[in-house]
């Protein structure tokens, strides 16, 4: 029996609308809190005022705030013991690169599958989404 994860929040931070939309709607389906910002400024805004997320989707190339800036504000602003894991999603060549530095726990290389979604959620949350 696979149980949804009503309880785990995901925070995604994504410029791309499509993208945006997608991920909401797949996280949503399976059972997932999902909320969204447009750039890393709307996340750090986001982080500053609701509690911590279980897991946070990050895009690097976006207005306002990119991923590096705010993937470096968010480790100098909130405590390592309190952070949560980040998600690296970029177009980039070598994802994993980009992740290494942003600092990120992990890296999806867009285009991206759901079954690569899934197996991120699987590592970082544990869980095993519809």
């Amino acid at each position: 029996m696979i149980t949804k994860n009503t309880q785990k929040t995901i925070l995604v931070i994504e410029d791309e609308a499509d993208i945006l939309f997608s991920l909401k709607t797949y996280l949503e389906s399976e059972g997932y809190q999902v909320v969204t910002a447009e750039n890393g400024e709307g996340g750090i805004n986001f982080l500053q005022k609701n509690p911590m997320p279980h897991l946070i989707l990050l895009d690097m190339k976006m207005p306002v705030m990119n991923g590096w800036e705010f993937s470096e504000h968010y480790r100098k602003n909130f405590s390592q013991s309190l952070r949560a894991p980040v998600i690296v999603m970029t177009a980039a060549a070598d994802a994993e690169a980009r992740a290494r530095e942003a600092q990120a726990n992990g890296w999806l290389g867009k285009p991206f599958s759901l079954e690569e979604i899934t197996a991120q959620l699987q590592k970082f949350l544990g869980t095993h989404p519809g």
